[in-house]
């Protein structure tokens, strides 16, 4: 058997190699000063909520972008409204707890001009519920049930459009129309 030699690529702009390097590493995050960081004051008995929802869907997208807890978002996002130079306070950490269960998350998508060609497939999702480790350490195994993640993309920009989850005993075709009634 003849092993195949691989092909060496020699670099001859180094000093260019090495900014493309470095910038590979550059992050650029900015608050714009328009966006309404407190909540407006609803007119209504009882405490009014601090924050906006745009401030705590910064701090969740941002948690979930570099993976941390709560209490790291928090001293994440009070340092980067400090480098901008803005004079607001981040949310505490409670607060976004809080908020994110019953926050309506806007994901913002690009209009095509001309026809949507979806392309529509599914996978399937296994649930681990409350105490089942517990269940498949002291008892036999028993077949659980699978969940059925239907998510239709736009084969132009791969964004996500529609998303349903149902049984594992529903296929693609039964779950098109609900997804249809998403776009």
């Amino acid at each position: 058997m003849n092993k195949s030699t691989p092909k060496i690529y020699r670099t001859t702009n180094w000093s260019s190699y090495n900014r493309a390097l470095i910038n590979r590493g550059n992050i650029a995050i900015w608050f714009d000063p328009a966006t309404q960081w407190y909540a407006p004051s609803k007119g209504k008995q009882g405490r009014n909520q601090t924050y906006s929802d745009a401030a705590i869907q910064c701090c969740l997208m941002i948690k979930s972008l570099f993976r941390l807890s709560l209490r790291m978002v928090t001293g994440f996002v009070q340092s980067l409204i400090h480098l901008c130079g803005l004079n607001w306070i981040a949310p505490d950490y409670t607060t976004i707890c809080r908020r994110q269960q019953h926050i309506d998350i806007v994901i913002s998508y690009q209009k095509s001009c001309d026809g949507l060609y979806l392309i529509v497939d599914s996978t399937g999702l296994k649930f681990l519920g409350e105490g089942e480790w517990k269940r498949k350490k002291h008892q036999p195994e028993y077949r659980r049930q699978w969940r059925k993640l239907h998510i239709g993309i736009d084969a132009k920009t791969l964004q996500i459009r529609a998303v349903q989850l149902t049984t594992n005993n529903v296929s693609d075709s039964q779950v098109l129309g609900d997804l249809l009634d998403q776009i």
